[in-house]
């Protein structure tokens, strides 16, 4: 179960899910027979011909048979044009570009939530109005955190993860986020363990000179 927390104020939230299942439905023996009785020769014909789903024909050299079969007919263009169309939503986690830092007083007015257990971690799930975090501008919903000040909490539990920021002396906790999704940051082309340190180690750096 994940769980919710809003800086310096830590609660428990659980979500339920209401998962409803129909059963479909099986067609009557009568119904059945009627529709067979609907089947012609060529109806038979058109069964034992057809074309697997995926495939498409030329609109240059589509027949009528085409068109009573139901095969698909796209021109080379119009494939062309919806591969394009394709939408690209991979962030890559080994790309400093795709990360952001921010110093913020507490309370932060941040709402982490917990990502999926086999992961671990934390992420924004929204901002309290009017909170420092807002008024920054810097953080988003969905961001992942990944350090606070020197210390990576990348993959770690919910409530160590949180403990850094809420143990944390400094009267401006930095806090380093990656932009973009659980699985973008922990999944098989997520970043490994070696090149987040040395990202935070490096980034530590370059904000104390």
């Amino acid at each position: 179960m994940k769980r919710i927390s809003a800086v310096t104020v830590i609660s428990l939230a659980s979500t339920q899910v209401q998962v409803s299942a129909f059963a479909p439905q099986r067609q009557s023996p009568k119904n059945v027979h009627a529709t067979e009785l609907k089947m012609g020769l060529f109806d038979g014909m058109k069964e034992a011909f057809s074309a697997p789903p995926a495939m498409t024909v030329g609109s240059e050299r589509e027949t009528p048979i085409d068109r009573w079969m139901g095969w698909n007919v796209n021109s080379e263009s119009e494939t062309q044009q919806k591969v394009a169309s394709a939408p690209v939503d991979f962030v890559d986690s080994m790309e400093e570009k795709n990360y952001i830092t921010t110093k913020l007083t507490k309370p932060m007015g941040i709402v982490f939530e917990e990502n999926d257990e086999e992961n671990g971690g934390i992420f924004v799930i929204s901002l309290s109005e009017d909170g420092a975090a807002e008024k920054d501008g810097t953080v988003k919903p969905g961001d992942q955190l990944v350090a606070v000040n020197e210390n990576k909490v990348s993959g770690l539990s919910f409530d160590d993860a949180l403990g850094q920021i809420v143990e944390a002396t400094t009267e401006h906790t930095k806090l380093t986020f990656f932009r973009g999704t659980e699985n973008q940051l922990y999944g098989p082309t997520g970043a490994s363990t070696e090149w987040l340190e040395e990202f935070i180690a490096s980034n530590n750096v370059k904000a104390s000179s």
